[in-house]
């Protein structure tokens, strides 16, 4: 039994004693050689505090920037010793910490993304597997300057994921996402939340996951939207969704239950000879609010797992049909106050025109 426990001990010993020196080899050769690398092949310049090994068998990037593109505190790699001697690089987990990525939109349109040469057939290494992906506590800060020259900023902050491929079968392309994230402004005021759970296989293109947004300011993302809600422009508007994602044989199905709460409107200020602007899929959504200013929608979206597709006319149909839904919800009094308002509008329509013409 001592003998036993003699060669255990020389075994720790021997381990150790190896772990430390491979430290001291990565730390003083392997930093050069991966900036060198990462500088060559995206073209933007690299930053690394140190290179280490960690337990069981992970190499670790400490302090990495890339140009402004990305940084992290600590990029964890664990490669998979077995696929190495097959001749293939699995990486069984990635794992960021603390990473933030920064992507701009130039007021031309081109995006702040390094050019990268396309290599020959001869030139081109071997693919990589990934296993796993962790993010912890992540931001991904999006400045769009097409929409606003000094720089519109959308911020995903609190970014939590963990991405991961089920290990058994080895041929199975199942793969289970946990994913939660804050939205939040310049000054990192939360917005509201996401989250998004569930599992995809890409053999057979099936899918179960639910996606939930909470209280998110949706004035906030005006300048994308638009009049698209509605013609009248919203002071406040607070947007909750819950979404369903099932999907057999690549037919996905997106079961949806959409809440706008909290609608303030900009008090309304025309001139009398400017005709009012009528859009009847953007008014019938203003007329199935609730007296409360609340429009609640139940719909489903139908399209394909491998090529999501649609448009925003069909969008508009389908949400139409569901607020439709709504009518038996609402009292007789409010809705014939509501199609008083309606006629009121386009009694104002044929006064304008009215005038126009008798001006001819």
């Amino acid at each position: 039994m001592k003998k036993i426990n003699k060669i255990m001990l020389w075994i720790l010993i021997i381990f150790f004693s190896i772990f430390i020196l491979a430290n001291i080899a990565v730390a003083f050769f392997a930093k050069p050689i991966l900036v060198k690398q990462l500088e060559k092949n995206l073209k933007l310049p690299t930053a690394l505090d140190s290179v280490s090994i960690g337990l069981p068998f992970s190499i670790n990037l400490n302090k990495l920037a890339i140009g402004d593109l990305f940084r992290a505190d600590q990029v964890a790699v664990s490669p998979s010793i077995f696929s190495l001697l097959a001749g293939k690089l699995v990486l069984s987990n990635i794992t960021l910490v603390n990473p933030v990525i920064k992507l701009e939109q130039a007021s031309d349109g081109r995006p702040n993304l390094p050019n990268l040469e396309k290599k020959k057939e001869s030139q081109k290494q071997p693919p990589i597997y990934l296993t796993n992906l962790i993010i912890k506590n992540g931001q991904f800060i999006y400045t769009d300057k097409k929409i606003n020259p000094s720089g519109y900023k959308i911020i995903l902050g609190r970014i939590n994921a963990n991405i991961s491929k089920v290990m058994l079968p080895p041929s199975s392309l199942k793969t289970n996402f946990n994913v939660a994230l804050d939205f939040l402004n310049p000054d990192a005021q939360k917005l509201g939340s996401l989250k998004f759970s569930g599992w995809i296989d890409f053999g057979p293109k099936d899918m179960d996951g639910v996606l939930s947004i909470k209280d998110l300011d949706l004035t906030y993302f005006s300048p994308y939207y638009g009049n698209f809600i509605s013609n009248k422009k919203l002071l406040s508007a607070r947007l909750n969704i819950n979404s369903v994602f099932k999907s057999q044989s690549n037919n996905l199905d997106i079961l949806t239950n959409f809440k706008l709460s909290n609608l303030v409107y900009a008090p309304e200020a025309s001139p009398e000879t400017e005709l009012p602007e009528l859009d009847l899929a953007k008014n019938v959504l203003d007329f199935f609010t609730d007296e409360h200013g609340n429009l609640i929608l139940d719909f489903k979206v139908s399209t394909k797992l491998d090529n999501p597709n649609v448009t925003v006319a069909e969008l508009k149909k389908i949400i139409l049909k569901a607020a439709a839904k709504n009518l038996a919800t609402q009292s007789p009094q409010e809705l014939i106050r509501k199609v008083s308002d309606n006629i009121e509008q386009f009694k104002a329509i044929g006064k304008n025109l009215e005038d126009i013409f008798k001006g001819k």
